[in-house]
């Protein structure tokens, strides 16, 4: 920017002042030169800022005279009281529609099903490893004994030929549950993906149907300790780094955890429109961790606002080419199982909720970082108006917009590598395998996904740019925000 020349001797008041100008390295209206954009003990959050720290001659780079005190910790709020309270009328129905809808669809718990033990669905318990012995694998007839290496359910036997060489024979007890202390034998094949080591905690399955030597079954093993360890770590990591924002980010992360396995999962158990579920549950989420992370100013409103319409965007794309691809939302073994043991549940609406809530998140990144986005150009140059705001915070959202479609695809893509191994593996043509139905859900929804990260960037900036600009209490928005003024009288914000 070039300096912007200010009136030498008088004292004159800019448009969105604070009441007082800098005309030297004085004092000036009992007020010490020299402001910078520091915390300060000013109530009032927002306003503009400078670009520097206030002129200390007379001159400064950019609008420095424009600039008002605010909480260096968070995003400003804004000044107007008309833009609160035309923020706050959007905003307040909404939560309480949120409000209502929890209370109106909440499940009170997942409801409880006679467990048919397959795949989850079986009872297990805690086990270790108390012994493992080196046998040959014909002496214990390895074929007829449930094995790691086997995906069978307890109880059942494979018909598989014996295999040749030695053989793992671990005795197994029973940590937890009515029977604790019991020991069983479980046979560990040599080519079993999951090798078991003597005082290995594993998890056990229980059969209660089957014969008592097959009743138990070794179907994994115990990673609480490395699990909570990393956790552990990436706690340590978010607050040292965050500090307060981090400590605050990380129980945004433990309510939205909640919010999805005491709300969302449940009540989509006990029958509840998925597609109702997820906008109400995620809708919840939005609020919970914005606010929580961002603190309850404009920008946040901003971002929460855009966050919202991308949203509703992404819902009714997917709805729409859900239903166009005639996606079923059952094509495994666990969507199967689910289909199995709840028949009313909407399989294809559970597939839309899968895709608005795995766009939540990437979306709150993007909005909140256009929001901040404008909100600092403002603060840099308080002269700009909605239009160029708009220019200049769209051409960084054209960057996030890059990095951010890129990393969807990538992410989709990394989860879904085994069954694009397997169609590799089996010389199939692109057009095929985009036309089957596991592929196309994981196309349609990173597409749909994709769609509404791009809209949610003009969107955001667009409300942020006018909120933005029309914060200048006693100048139109738009107009110049510094300029000399008559007088010297002190202007309240509020």
């Amino acid at each position: 920017m070039t300096p912007s020349p200010q009136p030498p001797i008088e004292h004159t008041e800019p448009h969105g002042h604070n009441g007082h100008a800098h005309a030297g390295p004085g004092p000036s209206d009992g007020h010490p030169g020299g402001h910078s954009d520091r915390p300060s003990d000013s109530h009032f959050d927002g306003g503009s800022r400078g670009a520097s720290d206030g002129g200390s001659d007379g001159h400064s780079p950019g609008p420095s005279h424009g600039h008002g005190h605010s909480h260096g910790h968070g995003p400003a709020a804004p000044v107007s009281k008309h833009l609160r309270k035309v923020i706050a009328a959007v905003l307040i129905p909404f939560a309480v529609a949120v409000f209502v809808g929890m209370v109106v669809l909440w499940p009170g718990g997942a409801p409880g099903h006679e467990r048919t033990g397959v795949g989850f669905d079986r009872q297990t318990q805690q086990g270790v490893v108390v012994s493992i012995e080196q046998v040959d694998c014909k002496s214990v007839n390895a074929a007829q004994v449930p094995t790691t290496g086997t995906p069978a359910a307890p109880g059942s036997s494979g018909g598989q030929a014996a295999p040749s060489g030695e053989c793992k024979k671990a005795t197994v007890e029973v940590t937890s549950g009515p029977d604790k202390g019991r020991t069983f034998v479980e046979v560990v094949q040599p080519g079993a993906p999951r090798q078991l080591e003597d005082g290995q905690e594993v998890v056990v399955a229980y059969a209660p149907d089957a014969p008592r030597d097959l009743q138990y079954s070794v179907i994994d093993v115990n990673r609480k300790l490395p699990m909570a360890l990393l956790a552990g770590i990436f706690a340590v990591a978010v607050v040292v780094v965050g500090r307060m924002r981090g400590l605050f980010a990380l129980v945004a992360l433990v309510v939205s955890f909640g919010v999805l396995t005491l709300f969302i999962l449940p009540a989509i158990l006990q029958g509840s429109n998925p597609l109702v579920v997820a906008v109400v549950g995620a809708s919840a989420i939005m609020l919970i961790a914005l606010y929580m992370c961002h603190g309850l100013t404009a920008r946040t409103s901003v971002a929460v606002l855009g966050t919202l319409v991308s949203l509703l965007l992404i819902g009714l794309l997917g709805s729409g080419f859900i239903d166009w691809a005639f996606l079923s939302g059952n094509t495994d073994d666990n969507t199967g199982l689910i289909h199995g043991l709840y028949p009313d549940i909407d399989m294809s609406g559970l597939l839309l909720a899968g895709v608005i809530i795995g766009s939540l998140g990437v979306l709150d990144d993007v909005t909140v970082t256009q929001t901040s986005a404008v909100w600092e150009l403002h603060h840099a140059d308080p002269s700009m108006g909605p239009r160029a705001l708009y220019r200049a915070a769209i051409r960084i959202g054209r960057d996030h917009i890059a990095s951010v479609v890129n990393t969807l695809v990538l992410a989709y893509a990394g989860a879904a590598l085994p069954l694009l191994l397997l169609f590799s593996i089996a010389n199939s043509s692109m057009g095929s395998v985009a036309n089957s139905e596991l592929v196309a859900e994981e196309i349609v929804r990173t597409l749909v996904g994709s769609i509404g990260l791009v809209a949610s960037v003009p969107v955001t900036t667009v409300l942020a740019a006018l909120v933005v600009s029309a914060d200048r209490p006693g100048s139109p928005a738009g107009a110049p925000a510094a300029g000399p003024v008559r007088g010297r009288g002190r202007r309240r914000k509020r």
